[in-house]
């Protein structure tokens, strides 16, 4: 393995940083390196979710972190939030997806369109990993566009009776509780999409994992099948109500996302520099010829230029100023050219680059999961493509 990971830091963007946000970064950072390194090759080669680390990531406080701490959660402000996810998928994807699925996916929403009542009974258990959630929208039919759904929420004499599928659920098989969200209405009337939380353990719910998966095999991915599942009246999110509301939660997401696959491009970066000192061709480090330097020159900039979207990004998020666009243009870039780096750092290392033991070829594989959900590439393009001129590409 390699030594301790110092950081990428070109342009001293550390100091740019309050000395909580770079402590709680160190914290996290050193975290990554003790614990979840020694561990993530053999679990993801083995594509077992190493869940012995979810107490340790409780004990952090890195579920909900962003979240206040009346309800249990850290209260850290949003830069200090996505440092925690950039340092959790510089170890893995599927390890900062766990992550970002309980808080963004799960907690936020209980958090923005919920009740105190259901706040004060989720968040805190959450909080504290005692209860794993999981997020079902995404549908075997209906991935990139949500307001197709045809699972259905019809309300009786005293609750809610759910039926539906939902597919390439992160956390679906572990999860004790889910935010489904549904149609209460015509299946034709997106405006009637309710989120509901829905014990897992309630008849007629089941969760099945998705087998064959060569990418994010870390972590555990299902699919939910909701036969005829009562629910109480008071499993509906109140205020959540239309699209609108899921795709808030998935901006929070992808917010993640966005710092995390910086630290996935940090991971292989550094891995390609230590490599290309260490390993000698033709008499010489590789990273003394002058095509390996300008992989690691290319690498760099893209990681500085992916550093500074990420923290004005989330300064605007501290300020209540971000829009969805300036999510999606960070996702998309960064999830981007994290991709090429892995792909890049892969082909640097040669024949080794295959190996588990070395990062690049996992990450390359997650990223290429990741370069897919929560909005995928071709989809933020679009996004961003209607916000420049105000016309839609969708339909």
């Amino acid at each position: 393995m390699a030594s301790k990971f110092q950081g990428v830091d070109f342009y001293q963007i550390d100091g740019l940083l309050s000395e909580e946000e770079r402590a709680i970064r160190d914290t996290v950072r050193d975290w990554v390196d003790e614990n979840l390194m020694p561990v993530i090759g053999e679990a993801y080669v083995a594509g077992k979710f190493p869940k012995q680390l979810v107490p340790q990531m409780a004990e952090l406080g890195l579920f909900g972190a962003n979240l206040p701490e009346e309800y249990g959660c850290a209260g850290l402000n949003n830069v200090a939030y996505g440092l925690i996810m950039q340092e959790l998928e510089r170890g893995d994807s599927g390890v900062r997806s766990f992550a970002s699925v309980q808080g963004a996916l799960v907690m936020y929403p209980i958090y923005t369109f919920g009740t105190e009542e259901q706040k004060k009974e989720w968040l805190p258990q959450m909080a504290s990993g005692k209860v794993i959630g999981c997020f079902g929208l995404t549908e075997p039919d209906y991935g990139s566009n949500p307001a197709g759904m045809i699972t259905v929420a019809k309300e009786s004499s005293d609750g809610w009776v759910l039926n539906g599928a939902k597919m390439w659920i992160t956390n679906g098989s572990t999860a004790q509780a889910a935010i489904i969200w549904a149609k209460t209405g015509k299946v034709s009337d997106i405006d009637s999409i309710r989120g509901f939380i829905v014990p897992t353990d309630t008849k007629g719910f089941s969760a099945k994992d998705q087998k064959g998966k060569l990418s994010l095999r870390a972590s555990d991915t299902s699919e939910l099948v909701l036969q005829d599942v009562h629910v109480p009246k008071h499993a509906l999110l109140p205020k959540s109500g239309g699209l609108k509301s899921p795709l808030m939660s998935l901006t929070a997401a992808r917010y993640g996302i966005a710092w995390g696959a910086v630290g996935a491009a940090m991971a292989c970066y550094d891995e390609a520099v230590s490599y290309s000192k260490a390993r000698v061709m033709f008499g010489k480090p590789i990273g003394g010829y002058q095509l390996q330097q300008a992989r690691l020159a290319d690498m760099l900039t893209e990681i500085t230029k992916a550093q500074l979207l990420c923290l004005q990004l989330g300064r605007l998020k501290d300020e209540g100023k971000a829009t969805p666009q300036q999510v999606s243009l960070a996702k998309r870039n960064n999830v981007n050219i994290a991709t090429d780096i892995a792909r890049e750092t892969r082909r640097l290392l040669g024949a080794n680059g295959i190996l588990a033991e070395y990062q690049a070829m996992r990450h390359l594989a997650n990223l290429e999961s990741v370069y897919t959900y929560e909005g995928t590439h071709d989809v933020h393009t679009l996004i961003l493509g209607q916000e420049i001129t105000g016309l839609s590409a969708f339909n």
